[in-house]
Parts: C-alpha cells; sequence; structure tokens
C-alpha cells in the first residue's frame, strides 16, 4: 500500500535557536525537536544517556516488597523458581534474574514453559513445577499479571508468588475474578508483590514502558543497592547485555529509561564478554560487523525466539548463563538451525494466510485462520500482514473448535482496549497497545473480526488507516555530509519513540541504476552539485516498474558503509517515486 509522504515542520527561528544553544546542526535540531526533545537540558540528556541516569528502582510499587521476601529467602536458604517466557524478552529476563540470585549465593532454578505443552504464561505447571523441585518462592518474570488462578493455586501449597511483569493487567470496571484483589482500577493476582509500572503509569513515566527483561534488571538494581545483599553494582552492569537484548527484542519505545539499557547496553554485546552472546553472534554473522541495535531484530533476536516459536527454550537461558564456550557453541548452533526451520513453516504459512485476503472486501481489521497452522509463528505473519496493508491483524490456528492466535496492531489503534470491548465473545486474551493474544471459539470468528471492526471504526478515523512516511526534514543533498551522518549516529540506538531519521530530497538525477544482489538498487543521487552513492534494499522491481525515472524524489537516511576497512558515505533509500 502506497503511502502518504508528510514532512515535518518547525518554526525556523526556534530550530535555529536550539541548534546553536544544543551545538547541534538545523538538521539534527529539527530531528531532535520531531523526538519531542525541545532544551538544551533535554537534548543532552538524550545524546548524553549513560548509566549514571538509571531511575531509582525504587520508585516502582511493590519493589520494597519484593526486594524484601527476596532477602528472606536468602537468609532462610530458601530454594526460589524462576519463572519465564519463552519469546527473547522472556528468557533474558529470566537469565538476568537467575544471575543476579546466584551471584548472591542463592538456590535458584528456573523454569520456561513450552508453548505448545504447557501455554503461555505463568499457570499450573509452573506451580507443579515449583512443587517438584521444593521451591518455597516463585519470582515470575515477563508473565503473571493475569495469573490469578495459578498465583492462589501456590499460595494453597505454601509457596510465595513475586509477579514481575509489563503487560497490561485486567482493569476491574465491570470484572469480577476469583482470587483477585483491586488496586488502582486495576484487578490483580494476589501475591506477595507485584512490579509492573503499568499498575502506575503516570506515576513512574520513564519506566512506564520497560520490557519484562527491563523489569527484572531494575530488580537486580533495587538488590545492588540493598544493604548485605551480595550483589553488588558492578555485578548490575555485566547484566546490561541481556537487558538491552530484551528490550530490543520486545520492540518497546527506545526512550528514558530503555535507552540507557539498550544504549549501555549494546557496548557490552559489542565486547562479547558473554560466552553465551558470543556464540549467538557467530551464528548470526556478526562477528566481523559493527552491532546496531536495529541490526539485533534481524540477526540475533530471531533465533533466540526460534526455540520458543518450534521447539523448547529452556536451553536458550542456558546459552546465556554458559560460562564457557563449549557449552555455548552447541545451543547458539542448534538455534541457527531452528530459525532456519521457522523460516520455512513462517512461509508456509504466510503464503497460506495470504492467499485468503479479500482486498475488495477488507474491512477495518483482519482476521484468517487455518486448521492446525503452527502456533509458534502466527505472531511474525500477523505482524507482516499488519505492515503491509495497515490494518490490526489477526492470524489464527483451529483446533478442536478452538481459535487460537496472534495478533498485531497499528500505531492508531490500542489492541488491547479493542479486544476488551469485545471480551465477551473471547475466552482469554492478554498483550500490549501493540500485540496481543487471543483465544476464543472457531465458530464466532466471522461475529469477532466484526465486532472488532465495528470498534475501529468508532475509534479510528478512516484517515488513519492509509499509511504515511513521516519525513523528518525535506534537505538538500548538499545539506548531507559527514559530520550530519555523525551526528546522526550519536541519535543511536533507533527504535519504538526514536524511530531512525528519514530525510527527504525532490527531483534528484539518477546516475548509473543496477540492481544488485537478489533486488537491491544501487545507484548515485545528484542534487546541482553534489552527488553520493545510494542504496535501496529491496526496491530494484519498484524501480524498473516505474520506467526507470532520471529523475526521483527520495527519502533516506545518511550513514557510513565499512567495507574492507574503509568507511564511506552512501544514502539508504527507504522510499522513492518519481521526480516531482
Amino acid at each position: 500500500m502506497m503511502a502518504r509522504w508528510l514532512v515535518n515542520r518547525t518554526n525556523p527561528e526556534f530550530v535555529g535557536h536550539l541548534s546553536r544553544a544544543a551545538s547541534v546542526s538545523p538538521i539534527s535540531a529539527q530531528i531532535l525537536i520531531n523526538r519531542g526533545l525541545k532544551t538544551p537540558v533535554a537534548v543532552s540528556e538524550f545524546l548524553n544517556a549513560s548509566v549514571s541516569g538509571l531511575e531509582d528502582p525504587f520508585l516502582l510499587s511493590g519493589m520494597q516488597a519484593a526486594v524484601a521476601r527476596i532477602r528472606h529467602a536468602a537468609a532462610l536458604g530458601e530454594r526460589i523458581l524462576v519463572h519465564g517466557d519463552y519469546d527473547a524478552d522472556g528468557v533474558t529476563a529470566t537469565a538476568i534474574i537467575v544471575q543476579t540470585l546466584r551471584t548472591a549465593g542463592m538456590d535458584v532454578q528456573y523454569f520456561i514453559p513450552n508453548r505448545i505443552d504447557h501455554g503461555y504464561g505463568f499457570n499450573q505447571p509452573g506451580v507443579d513445577r515449583a512443587c517438584e523441585v521444593g521451591a518455597k518462592l516463585i519470582v515470575t518474570v515477563d508473565c503473571g499479571i493475569s495469573s490469578f488462578s495459578a498465583t492462589a493455586a501456590a499460595a494453597a501449597a505454601g509457596i510465595d508468588v513475586i509477579i514481575t511483569d509489563h503487560h497490561e493487567p485486567v482493569r476491574a470496571v465491570g470484572q469480577t475474578i476469583q482470587h483477585a484483589a483491586e488496586l488502582n482500577g486495576f484487578l490483580i493476582p494476589e501475591a506477595i508483590a507485584i512490579v509492573n509500572p503499568k499498575l502506575q503509569h503516570e506515576e513512574v513515566p520513564r519506566l512506564a514502558h520497560l520490557s519484562g527483561a527491563g523489569i527484572a534488571f531494575k530488580v537486580g538494581h533495587a538488590l545492588a543497592l540493598t544493604d548485605g545483599f551480595r550483589f553488588s553494582p558492578d555485578d548490575l552492569l555485566s547484566l546490561l547485555d541481556l537487558a538491552a537484548l530484551g528490550t530490543v527484542a520486545d520492540v518497546v519505545p527506545v526512550t528514558a529509561e530503555n535507552r540507557i539499557l539498550v544504549r549501555e547496553g549494546m557496548r557490552y554485546i559489542e565486547s562479547a564478554l558473554r560466552p553465551g552472546i558470543r556464540a549467538l553472534k557467530t551464528v548470526s554473522g556478526l562477528d566481523a560487523r559493527t552491532v546496531r541495535s536495529g541490526l539485533l531484530a534481524f540477526t540475533m533476536v530471531p533465533r533466540i525466539n526460534a526455540a520458543g516459536r518450534v521447539a523448547d527454550a529452556h536451553d536458550v537461558v542456558r546459552m546465556l548463563l554458559a560460562r564457557t564456550d563449549d557449552e555455548a557453541i552447541p545451543i547458539s548452533v542448534w538455534l541457527d538451525g531452528l530459525n532456519t526451520e521457522r523460516q520455512k513453516i513462517e512461509s508456509e504459512i504466510y503464503q497460506a494466510a495470504r492467499s485468503k485476503i479479500d482486498q475488495a472486501a477488507m474491512d477495518s481489521v483482519i482476521v484468517l485462520a487455518g486448521e492446525g497452522w503452527h502456533p509458534g509463528v502466527l505472531g511474525i505473519v500477523a505482524s507482516k500482514i499488519s505492515d503491509e496493508f495497515n490494518r490490526p491483524t489477526f492470524i489464527f490456528s483451529t483446533d478442536n473448535g478452538i481459535a487460537k492466535g496472534s495478533a498485531r496492531s497499528i500505531p492508531a489503534f490500542d489492541i488491547c482496549k479493542g479486544l476488551a470491548e469485545c471480551s465477551e465473545m473471547l475466552i482469554t486474551f492478554g498483550g500490549h497497545r501493540q500485540a496481543a493474544g487471543v483465544k476464543l471459539e472457531a465458530h464466532r470468528l466471522a461475529d469477532f473480526e466484526a465486532a472488532l471492526s465495528r470498534v475501529m471504526r468508532s475509534t479510528i478515523p478512516e484517515h488513519d488507516l492509509a499509511p504515511t512516511l513521516e519525513i523528518d526534514a525535506d534537505i538538500a543533498l548538499s545539506d548531507v555530509s559527514h559530520a550530519l551522518a555523525a551526528e546522526i549516529e550519536r541519535l543511536e540506538p533507533f527504535g519504538m519513540g526514536n524511530p531512525e531519521p528519514l530525510l527527504g530530497s525532490r527531483s534528484l538525477e539518477v546516475i548509473n541504476p543496477r540492481i544488485v544482489g537478489s533486488n537491491h538498487l544501487k545507484m548515485r543521487l545528484r542534487g546541482n552539485l553534489t552527488a553520493i552513492d545510494s542504496i535501496a534494499f529491496d526496491m530494484g522491481a519498484a524501480f524498473q516498474q516505474m520506467d526507470a525515472p532520471e529523475k526521483i524524489d527520495a527519502v533516506f537516511t545518511p550513514s557510513f558503509n565499512e567495507w574492507k576497512g574503509s568507511r564511506y558515505l552512501q544514502l539508504v533509500i527507504k522510499a522513492l517515486r518519481p521526480g516531482s
């Protein structure tokens, strides 16, 4: 679907003021303003984010009680079971808590549910495992905020539960759930402590969007600040690689505390002191490359996720905690093979789902289902189709009259709020603003699609369903320089909330266009007296369909291309059209 190009514009006098006050170029000043950074102090904090800017972990409600119970377990020598999740955020969060508690000399085991055998989240299998190993305390990571029955079952078995999670809690309005307490308008499990910033969103804005791994890191942070607990601030820093990996994987905003975790954590990933990270970089082909946060999402993260999607993720935690290369390398090689298998399954289901789409009859949401589709790849397929059609997309696998699925949304639509308005049709649902899991009776799929489409139409204007490409600034090609590319590098890490800057130029002359690789367009672009090498990934065929125009309008990011020890300026083209 062709996107509308929208150029952000700000009063030139204000751009000039911020440029001078913050000592950045006017183009960088415009980019920073577009991200809500409008004072020299805000710009400085953003550009110089470091661990010294980490927020007090005790600002999170429930943290004092969680730390007190962990210290009590340490004093009594109790065994703890860390209950994680099978995705990259969940396994990194698990590894963070396990490493923290083991460093302090505590008796710790961990449990990662199997997607097929146990389902998502903290449920009865986790309680059973805690009973089997004799744990007196369960600490959940990246799950548990809606695990009312499991928390009650653990209590009945004499096991305390600490829940750390970042998913949306259940709103109390019009709901009655057994074994639930009420807090701040939400229904929560009756746990010893619950650490979830979603329960206090307005009170801790800089911590509001932590991932599961980010919250696990804050638990470690709190313990590192606790007198008498054998876990130091230096021990905490060694967890930054895991926190960064989980944060990138879960696609949370890379702002505030998350920016610090990813920015600082990338240094540890780059140095790869952890054997598991080192092994994962090797199989991901990153040994000889400068590792950017955006690259992780296409290399290391899919390999970590592959275990939870098509096998069992327990050994991923073992790899991340491995002390030697001999232990880590075989697991990383196994993950690489699983990722290849995952790609094959995903391609088959994507093609099957894509063939079911009737564009002429497309409503505000897309709901597709297939018998026996592998549940491990439904979310990826939903994401691809949502991106392609700019619609919230639900992909279900049906079995014995039950449809279980994954959903991905568009920025304008809070999918969890939408599902809450259709909750009477659903068996279960949960997730984030942009992603969710759903379960319902298969015969209700058509009614569900109609109901959610009505919700969409009543809350989202029609023009929000048309994709847009937001351009940070309209510039002349002569404005692009090594200095500008270096300034843009300082804005990293990029992601949600801090997207890679997009600049636009009009009527650029195309010089020597050619297809390289599978479908990449290589060329030089010239504007007036300036010519710069450019690469447009996966746009070769699209350029040819335009009849290879002599001039184009282009949206791009200036960057450095590193090749055989050299570093030169190039434009990475994000969109193009015949010159205006």
